[in-house]
C-alpha cells in the first residue's frame, strides 16, 4: 500500500501544464543559507541584567527578522525525538487510512496538497494533520502518539504564552492578553510531512505565505528547505537539531502596530528526501478583537473570525492569501 498521497494523478493537468511552459519558478535562482538569529532562553533565569538582555534581543529579532531560534527552551530531547518518531509512524501509514480520518478528530484533520490550486505555484506538495489543541490527548489505538503529543503541546503552549508576555512586555504593556484570550481550546498543532517531490524544482513543499496567528513555533528535521525573505531576498534557514524556529504571525505584526514583523516564509520540496515538522500555532478565540496597541493605528480594528474569513476568501478568488493588506486603515 502506498504511503503516499496521488499527487501526480490528482495534480496531472497542473504539472503538464507546467512543464510545457516556463522551466520552473526556482531554476537558476541560487538561495543563500543563513542561520537564524539564535536566543538561549537559560538567560531567562540569570541576573537581571542578563535577563533583559535576552528579553531586548527576542524583541529586537522580532523585528528585524520577524523569525528567530531558541534552545534552552524547556522542551526535553527527548520528548523531541519522541514525537519526530511518533509522527513518522503515523505517515508511514497507507495513504487510504489517513484519508480516512484515523484517530477520533473532528472531520478534516488530515489534509494534503492543495484543493485550490489552478496553478502549480499554488500547489503545496505536502500532507498535514491539523489538530486543535482540545482534541489531544485522544484516543483510537495511537495512544503513544497521543500521550508524546500532549506533553510536546503543553510544553510547547507554555513557551509560547513565555514569548507572548516578554513581546507585549517590550512594547511597554504589561498584558494578560494572551493568557485570557489564546487558549487551549484556540490553538492547534500541525504535524507536516514533505514527501520526496519528483518534478522538484517547479512545485513548491509550502506555498509562499505569512502565518495568520500571533506566534508559530516549529520543530523541523535536519533535511532542511525552509525558507524566509530578508531584506527582499529569499534564505534557506539552516538546521539546528537543537533548536525550536519561532516566527511571529500577522495578529502579532498588527497588534504591535507594525513593530514585529510576519515574514513570507515558504518550503521547497526535495526530490530524495522526505521531511518532517511540527508546528504549534498561538491563536485567539475567533471574536477575539485584534487592535494596535499604538495610536495612531496602521490597520482597522477586527476580528480573528473576520480575518480568517477574509484570507479564505482570497484564496478562493485570487489562489492566495493576501492578509494584513486588507485592513490598512
Amino acid at each position: 500500500m502506498d504511503m503516499d498521497p496521488p499527487f501526480l494523478e490528482t495534480y496531472k493537468t497542473l504539472l503538464d501544464l507546467a512543464t510545457e511552459g516556463t522551466n520552473g519558478h526556482k531554476e537558476g535562482v541560487i538561495v543563500e543559507e543563513c542561520e537564524l538569529p539564535l536566543i538561549d532562553l537559560g538567560r531567562l533565569n540569570l541576573g537581571n541584567l542578563e535577563k533583559e538582555k535576552c528579553k531586548s534581543d527576542i524583541a529586537r529579532e522580532s523585528q528585524e527578522w520577524g523569525f528567530f531560534q531558541v534552545v534552552n527552551h524547556g522542551i526535553s530531547r527527548e520528548i523531541l525525538e519522541k514525537m519526530m518518531s511518533e509522527q513518522v509512524k503515523v505517515y508511514r501509514q497507507p495513504f487510504n487510512n489517513k484519508s480516512k480520518e484515523l484517530f477520533n478528530f473532528s472531520n478534516g484533520t488530515y489534509r494534503w496538497g492543495t484543493p485550490t490550486a489552478t496553478s502549480r505555484e499554488q500547489l503545496s506538495w505536502s500532507e498535514a494533520f491539523h489538530i486543535p489543541m482540545d482534541e489531544i490527548p485522544f484516543s483510537n489505538g495511537f495512544s503513544s502518539l497521543s500521550s508524546t503529543m500532549e506533553q510536546f503541546a503543553t510544553t510547547v503552549a507554555d513557551l509560547a504564552q513565555k514569548l507572548a508576555a516578554i513581546l507585549a512586555e517590550q512594547l511597554g504593556f504589561k498584558s494578560n492578553f494572551f493568557q485570557e484570550n489564546c487558549l487551549s481550546s484556540t490553538c492547534y498543532l500541525r504535524m507536516n510531512r514533505y514527501p520526496p517531490c519528483p518534478t522538484h524544482s517547479e512545485v513548491f513543499g509550502l506555498m509562499p505565505h505569512t502565518d495568520s496567528d500571533f506566534l508559530t513555533i516549529l520543530y523541523q528535521d535536519e533535511v532542511g528547505g525552509l525558507q524566509l525573505v530578508k531584506d527582499g531576498k529569499w534564505f534557506a534557514v539552516k538546521p539546528n537539531p537543537e533548536a525550536l524556529i519561532v516566527n511571529i504571525g500577522d495578529l502579532f505584526q498588527a497588534w504591535s502596530n507594525d513593530v514585529y514583523k510576519s515574514v513570507q516564509h515558504r518550503v521547497v520540496t526535495n526530490p530524495r528526501a522526505e521531511r518532517f515538522s511540527t508546528a504549534y500555532f498561538l491563536c485567539p478565540s475567533y471574536d477575539t478583537e485584534i487592535q494596535s496597541c499604538y495610536e495612531p493605528s496602521v490597520y482597522k480594528n477586527f476580528s480573528f473570525r473576520v480575518y480568517r474569513q477574509q484570507v479564505q476568501d482570497d484564496v478562493k478568488k485570487l489562489g492566495r492569501k493576501v492578509g494584513l493588506p486588507r485592513f490598512l486603515v
